[in-house]
């Protein structure tokens, strides 16, 4: 289990484009415009300028995904969350807007819709919270 980290980015979305490369800095961890770049335009239907890739990191960057440091002449990203934690954030944030309906008889009226796979998920996840409850309880106590 991923835990939620304390970290956040100061901003969630993501552009298409900025999915994408964040995507390829999670696969390679360090990187540099130069890395991106040529991935990208390694297939032969891609067109994207070097300065494009720039900009992008830059974008993730001031969006609290990325960090960037130049070691002597080079300017090197890295991902500040690892693409579980993300993930992790993502969905409790998706888990929030859900809650957010506050109505129990709405929330309650999916119930009647769910597969047998995805009742045996939620019945999981209800054993996770309850364990997760006795944990802190026993923390407190």
């Amino acid at each position: 289990m991923v835990p939620l980290p304390n970290y956040r980015p100061k901003q969630l979305s993501l552009g298409p484009l900025e999915a994408e490369i964040l995507n390829i800095i999670w696969e390679l961890d360090s990187v540099t415009v130069k890395d991106v770049h040529e991935r990208i335009i390694s297939d032969p239907n891609r067109e994207l300028t070097y300065s494009s890739v720039t900009t992008v990191l830059r974008r993730l960057t001031e969006k609290g995904w990325l960090v960037c440091d130049k070691s002597d002449r080079t300017f090197y990203w890295q991902p500040l969350l690892t693409r579980a934690q993300a993930q992790a954030i993502d969905a409790y944030e998706q888990l929030q807007r859900f809650l957010e309906v506050g109505n129990p008889e709405i929330v309650a009226g999916f119930a009647d819709s769910i597969d047998s796979s995805s009742l045996a998920q939620l019945e999981a996840i209800a054993k996770r919270v309850r364990e997760a409850r006795k944990a802190r309880q026993e923390e407190d106590s």
